[in-house]
């Protein structure tokens, strides 16, 4: 989870609330969601929360989201913007990083305070929303330092988006102090090294150039003429990626949290050539974009989510001190509500008409929710399949092994190259995976096709722990299936693992043996070959004759990866083969 570090004195300032004291500040938060994890040396809350809320990830969204929670604010803010005096001109750039995006904030007053929120805030945005840079990066320069180039429309300054030979132009880069190509960037700079990897297979490296020269080596570092310090007045933002969608609402979070701290925000256009690559070749649009988006919503859907009756002056209340505007209009025939309620553009969270009554609840406030028994006439028991689950649970704990929960995403990194196998293929956990099309986290990017790899995640974060460590899970694995009506197959998995001194593959298949007999399952385990374990030190797990699962011992470059120094054994079937 995302962890924020915010100054409460700032928080309290930037809310007006001087009276709250540090204990009435955490209580708030924590209300909003916001876990506090403890004190930095600078005396600074560290706060986690659930990746979803990024317009929190600086201390001026914090403070926004407490001034709707005090009711000081109410409905959606939207900053008034001043027509552009840049354009960005986008032309040749590489297919690999096509598009940008940009804007212009005027008048601040850049003290140590917002300089570091600013700074904290764009690692944020790269490690959620820009993949670490890979789908989006940000670039903050001071406006003054720029020498636009003139004769541009009516538009009297432009800057220019573009690709060129690694080994071509140079420029003085962030932390420098000499002339540097992007080739030497990657090769010899500190910060060029971590992200070396972005450019590595591009021909031609995304640059941005003002009237002087090259200033920007996007997503890699800036130049050190456009630095901005607590000096600097007028900033100019650019942000390039692989997604337009993406760069533009990281775009929207800064320009709200600058305008926060009562800088001007102004539009920048956007001129994509004829021949640039991307969906939006020929096109030209001012950003920042800050339209919002409307949600419709019923009345009954609200109250049957909530499980609590509201009148619609309630919901209209609820909505605006979620920093949402509602308008609500009753059916002519049927009197029936529905609302259309309009979300602020920092609001990236907001995908789907429940995302609108979650916040609608939170407002109301879910710990004044009263529980009650639901109003049905049928008994409740267990399904099968968890009478099934509860089983081989217990079955495993029995056999020594420690239950693990966790988390059903996962990325590609974890799922496939850290196991040594390769999507795709016809070995186990190497199905095709169910992605998301838009991940708030570079950690959480798909449904897992199999559940070994958290449990080796597990061991790997647990290397500081005594040992022998024997693990297991029972969970969810899903993978692409287009003859499934949903086009996804999803299946309960069961893998163990036994980390220890002397663990082997007999270790493994007689706890395997002592399960299998448990359900009546007669268990046959031929030779198999896996990436994930050792060659000649595998197998097949057959189960009554129908093929289960794999079982083996784990191969040395996969504990490698995950830092393991000694031997893993480890099994994974499917759940419903005991059945």
């Amino acid at each position: 989870m995302p962890v924020v570090d915010v100054d409460p004195d700032e928080l309290r300032r930037l809310t007006g609330h001087d009276e709250k004291d540090d204990d009435e500040l955490r209580s708030d938060l924590f209300n909003l969601g916001l876990e506090f994890e403890g004190w930095t040396e600078d005396d600074e809350f560290q706060l986690e929360f659930a990746p979803d809320r990024l317009d929190r990830l600086s201390v001026e969204g914090v403070a926004r989201s407490l001034r709707y929670q005090y009711g000081d604010d109410r409905g959606v803010y939207t900053p008034d913007t001043n027509a552009a005096e840049w354009v960005v001109e986008v032309e040749d750039t590489p297919p690999e990083r096509p598009y940008v995006t940009a804007a212009v904030v005027r008048g601040l007053d850049m003290d140590d305070e917002a300089l570091d929120s600013i700074i904290q805030l764009q690692e944020k945005l790269h490690a959620t929303m820009g993949r670490q840079r890979a789908k989006g990066a940000i670039g903050v320069h001071d406006l003054t330092m720029l020498k636009g180039k003139s004769g541009v429309d009516e538009v009297g300054k432009s800057v220019t988006y573009t690709g060129i030979d690694p080994e071509g132009d140079t420029f003085v880069p962030l932390e420098g102090d000499q002339e540097m190509t992007p080739a030497d960037v990657v090769e010899g700079h500190h910060i060029g090294k971590e992200y070396a990897d972005l450019v590595d297979e591009m021909d031609r490296v995304p640059a941005i150039y003002d009237a002087i020269g090259l200033f920007s080596f996007p997503p890699v570092v800036n130049g050190r003429r456009t630095e901005v310090s607590t000096g600097s007045r007028d900033l100019f933002i650019e942000m390039t990626g692989t997604d337009q969608w993406t760069i533009d609402h990281m775009l929207n979070i800064v320009c709200y949290a600058l305008d926060a701290r009562g800088g001007q925000v102004e539009e920048v256009r956007i001129e994509y050539s004829a021949d640039a690559p991307g969906e939006y070749s020929g096109q030209q649009f001012v950003r920042p974009d800050l339209a919002t988006k409307t949600k419709t919503v019923t009345h009954e859907r609200i109250e049957q989510i909530l499980g609590i009756e509201l009148d619609p002056e309630e919901v209209v209340d609820c909505a605006e001190r979620a920093g949402l505007d509602a308008r609500g209009e009753a059916d002519e025939e049927t009197g029936a509500v529905s609302y259309e309620f309009d979300v602020p553009p920092y609001r990236v969270d907001v995908l789907h008409p429940l995302d609108v009554i979650d916040d609608v609840g939170r407002a109301y406030g879910f710990n004044t929710l009263e529980p009650r028994y639901p109003d049905v006439s049928t008994v409740g028991g267990r399904h099968e399949r968890s009478r099934l689950e509860d089983g081989a649970r217990d079955a495993l704990v029995g056999l020594g092994f420690e239950d693990l929960l966790n988390f059903h995403m996962i990325n590609e990194q974890e799922n496939y190259h850290r196991m040594n196998i390769e999507a795709g293929t016809d070995v186990l956990g190497a199905g095709d995976p169910v992605t998301i099309e838009q991940p708030y986290s570079e950690d959480y990017t798909m449904l897992r096709t199999w559940a070994l790899p958290s449990v080796l995640m597990v061991l790997e974060n647990n290397t500081h722990r005594a040992y022998p460590q024997d693990l297991a899970e029972i969970g969810l694995a899903a993978e692409i299936d287009e003859s499934e009506n949903t086009g996804v197959a999803e299946h309960r998995t069961v893998a163990g693992a036994l980390a220890r001194t002397d663990a082997s593959y007999e270790d493994a298949k007689a706890r395997l043996q002592t399960l299998a007999k448990a359900f009546g399952k007669d268990l046959s385990t031929p030779p198999t070959e896996h990436p994930t374990f050792i060659s000649g030190r595998a197998a097949e797990v057959v189960l009554d004759g129908e093929s289960a699962g794999v079982i083996g011992e784990v191969h040395p470059k996969v504990l490698v990866e995950h830092d393991l120094e000694l031997p893993v054994a480890a099994f994974e079937f499917r759940l419903d083969a005991l059945e």
